[in-house]
């Protein structure tokens, strides 16, 4: 039916034609800022990574995607998690789950990351550093570091949304990861790590005082723990209270090669004992990093942190945790050290019922008025990139925004429509009819990183061109190469990108450092397209994905053209799906 739909929009007439603009119009550029879930699918299931084995036991990674530096908490019988988002947006991506195996997207903070003005360019690397999330009172709390412009904070009585604007609490240049704490006895403290590449200072935590209110610091904050010795590159501390002592979660070591780290004292300003609690051991999980630790509502205890996997991002485990002698133990010890290390597979959960099977948004039929809260853009979002036409049309029409002028590749480009690898192997497929107005117009499927591959089909003097492009090292400032071209009449077009993870046969993990993370994250990438959507034509060159700055590789649509006109053209993409 949508196909037909199409079909009979092309044969309109331009009085029609004007009257559906006009009406995409409308509902404009509040398709990200209105996302509600009555326009988004519920209970979606992956077609490539499940979690939940339907047994009663579950596999880890719960999440193959890049949900860096997640923090969790309960409130009733609910769960939620948020993440680093960086320079994407919408940024700090809220995650609902009833038994900390199954997860879907319910929201997205904020739709427009400040300082504005900054982020409205692709700033990579910087915006949203881990965040923590908290309870207080009614209401639900993130504060969130930007290591160029300090610590903000933002709340809500409805995790959902909507979330109050962003509030900078400290200003601030390499103050990171802070996390929250309202005493027992009524005082509020605020605790973080430092970044070096900012402050010439890391391996630190400091504590502040903080208002009750949560909005603002008391003092210019205390050393609590240094690291350097021992723990180097401490960093995203979470601060607990549980009989009579003061925790401090931490991660060091390095994302690729760390440790998780627990200090405790009797007094929230120290000194801290300090102990390795979750460590690689002999497990395939590098770094184990970063997490929360949240108990459900019999009192079992949990810790969600993340594993580096190069091109596929941060990836989120899940791991049992129990208390020996006032110390926490995550994982399973296995060699008997009294250091946890990270299951595989385990049992799920108690929370005394059982829940659907559900999996985070990957694909998109388009068919809402507003995207699916799995979509990004690399910087602030402008009114004329995209509009849907979802509940009538079921497409979404992305302009062909024209590149800023001195750009020698994609790397800088704001309008791309990317979400994160959802799986180590995959297909994505794409269909999308293309309204080019001059030559040098362009729109595909492409897959996003430092390095980075594109299928594009480009109007060109002699008409309609399909392209495999080819960019290596695009931080650098490197041009893109073409690796393939091929004419085609049509001017409605499917396109598929098939992801492969190639690992060595016997990877040494426990060697590893961060450099090296690409030897069990590869990521082998193959295009083909097809004019009839059954048959498929492979070409170009397989490409390896790599990573971007702090983040996974993407995968998305984009369209664009070199130069200024007076009226671009447009892509109307039609689905967007995620198979095997």
């Amino acid at each position: 039916m949508v196909d037909d739909i199409i079909l009979n929009y092309y044969g309109m007439n331009y009085i029609k034609k004007f009257t559906l603009l006009l009406v995409s119009t409308f509902i404009a550029f509040g398709f990200l800022s209105s996302q509600t879930k009555e326009n988004q699918p519920t209970n979606y299931i992956s077609k490539v990574w499940v979690a939940d084995n339907g047994d009663g036991t579950y596999n880890n990674p719960i999440l193959h995607a890049d949900y860096s530096d997640p923090d969790a908490i309960r409130v009733g019988d609910d769960y939620y998690m948020t993440a680093s988002s960086f320079n994407q947006v919408p940024g700090l991506p809220i995650l609902h789950s009833k038994d900390l195996v199954n997860w879907t997207i319910i929201g997205n903070v904020f739709l427009h990351q400040p300082p504005y003005v900054r982020y409205d360019s692709v700033v990579h690397g910087g915006g949203v550093w881990a965040p923590a999330m908290r309870y207080h009172k009614g209401e639900f709390y993130i504060y969130y570091p930007d290591p160029d412009h300090g610590i903000w904070m933002v709340k809500t009585t409805n995790p959902a949304g909507p979330w109050s604007e962003p509030l900078l609490v400290k200003k601030s240049l390499g103050w990171i990861d802070p996390c929250p704490f309202w005493d027992e006895d009524g005082n509020a403290y605020l605790i973080n790590g430092m970044a070096a590449s900012r402050s010439g200072v890391k391996s630190t935590l400091i504590l502040n005082r903080m208002s009750a209110d949560g909005t603002r610091l008391l003092d210019n904050g205390v050393i609590v723990f240094d690291g350097h010795d021992k723990n180097p590159t401490v960093e995203g501390p979470k601060i607990h209270i549980r009989n009579g002592y003061y925790y401090i979660l931490a991660p060091a070591g390095g994302v690729g090669t760390g440790w998780q780290l627990a200090l405790r004292s009797k007094n929230i300003y120290g000194p801290y004992e300090e102990k390795i609690v979750l460590e690689q051991g002999n497990s395939t999980t590098n770094g184990p990093h970063q997490g929360a630790w949240v108990e459900t509502q019999i009192g079992e205890s949990w810790f969600i942190h993340f594993q580096d996997k190069d091109a596929y991002g941060r990836i989120v485990h899940l791991e049992p945790m129990k208390w020996v002698n006032n110390w926490p133990l995550i994982g399973v010890d296995i060699d008997g050290n009294g250091i946890g290390e990270p299951v595989l597979n385990y049992k799920k959960p108690n929370i005394g019922k059982t829940f659907p099977i559900q999996t985070p948004q990957e694909s998109d039929e388009f068919n809402c008025n507003q995207l699916g809260l799995q979509w990004q853009w690399a910087a602030n979002p402008k009114s004329n990139w995209a509009f849907p036409a979802g509940s009538a049309y079921g497409f979404i029409r992305m302009y062909n925004v024209p590149m800023q002028e001195g750009l020698t590749n994609m790397w800088n480009v704001p309008n791309l429509l990317t979400q994160k690898f959802p799986a180590p192997n995959f297909t994505v497929l794409t269909k999308f009819t293309f309204t080019a107005r001059t030559e040098n117009e362009e729109a595909g499927l492409i897959i996003m990183g430092i390095d980075y591959s594109y299928l594009s089909l480009k109007k060109t003097a002699t008409g309609l061109v399909i392209y495999q492009s080819i960019c290596k090292n695009a931080e650098a400032g490197k041009p893109e190469t073409r690796s393939a071209e091929e004419n085609v009449s049509s001017s409605t077009v499917y396109f598929k990108v098939k992801v492969e993870n190639v690992e060595p046969a016997s990877p040494d993990y426990k060697t590893f450092d961060t450099a090296e993370c690409s030897k069990w994250g590869n990521a082998s990438c193959t295009f083909s397209y097809s004019t009839d959507g059954k048959n498929y034509k492979q070409i170009g060159e397989s490409f390896a994905a790599k990573k971007g700055k702090w983040i996974g590789a993407k995968v998305g649509i984009f369209a664009l053209r070199k130069g200024k006109t007076y009226e671009t053209g447009y892509a109307d993409f039609d689905w967007f799906r995620v198979e095997k």
